[in-house]
C-alpha cells in the first residue's frame, strides 16, 4: 500500500484552491485554470521542489507567477497550464543557480522582462541564455539588480547584438 504524505496532500489542496482563485483576475486576459490544471500544477510543484532539492512553506511561487505573467503576449489558454509549469520549473532552477541571492520578486521581474522583450515567449532562450548569463553574474558577485529590483539588467550582460529600430533603418538606408 502506498503511503501518502499528509502535509504534501494538504499543501496541494490549498495551492489548488489558491490557483483557482486567481481565475477571477486572469479571466480578463482570457486565461482560466480548470480544477484539473490547478491540481496538476500543484503536483508539478511537489515534483520540481523534490528535483531541485528545495523546501518551501506556504503557498509557493505559482500564484505570483500567475499574476506576473497572466498578461503576457505569449500566454494563451491553449498553452497556459504548460507555460505555468515551465515557468515554475525555471524559477526554482534559477533560485538555486543564483544561490538564493536574488529575491522572488526580483527574479520574477527579470524573468518577465526577458520573456516579453528578449525571448519573445521562448522558454529555452529564457532558461538557456538570459537566466544562465544573469545567474553567472549573480554568482560572481553582481548585485546591481537590488537597486533596479531585477528590471533592465540583462542589457548589461547580453552578448548578442540586437537589432533595434535605428539600426534597422540605418541598414535599410545603406541598401538603397
Amino acid at each position: 500500500m502506498e503511503q501518502r504524505n499528509w502535509l504534501e496532500e494538504m499543501t496541494k489542496q490549498i495551492l489548488t484552491k489558491q490557483m483557482l482563485e486567481t481565475n477571477h483576475y486572469t479571466k480578463k486576459y482570457g486565461l482560466v485554470l480548470r480544477k484539473e490544471d490547478a491540481a496538476l500544477l500543484a503536483q508539478e510543484r511537489v515534483d520540481v521542489l523534490r528535483k531541485e532539492q528545495r523546501v518551501e512553506f506556504g503557498q509557493g511561487i505559482l500564484p505570483k507567477i500567475i499574476y506576473t505573467f497572466c498578461d503576457s503576449a505569449y500566454l494563451y489558454q491553449d498553452n497556459y497550464c504548460e507555460s505555468l509549469a515551465r515557468l515554475q520549473e525555471i524559477f526554482y532552477l534559477y533560485k538555486n543557480e543564483m544561490l538564493d541571492e536574488i529575491t522572488d520578486d526580483e527574479l520574477l521581474a527579470f524573468m518577465r522582462e526577458q520573456f516579453e522583450n528578449v525571448c519573445f515567449g521562448d522558454f529555452g532562450y529564457l532558461e538557456g541564455t538570459c537566466l544562465d548569463i544573469f545567474a553567472q553574474a549573480v554568482r560572481a558577485g553582481y548585485s546591481g539588480y537590488e537597486k533596479s529590483q531585477g528590471r533592465g539588467e540583462f542589457e548589461k550582460f547580453d552578448i548578442v547584438k540586437r537589432w533595434d529600430r535605428e539600426l534597422y533603418l540605418e541598414a535599410l538606408q545603406n541598401l538603397f
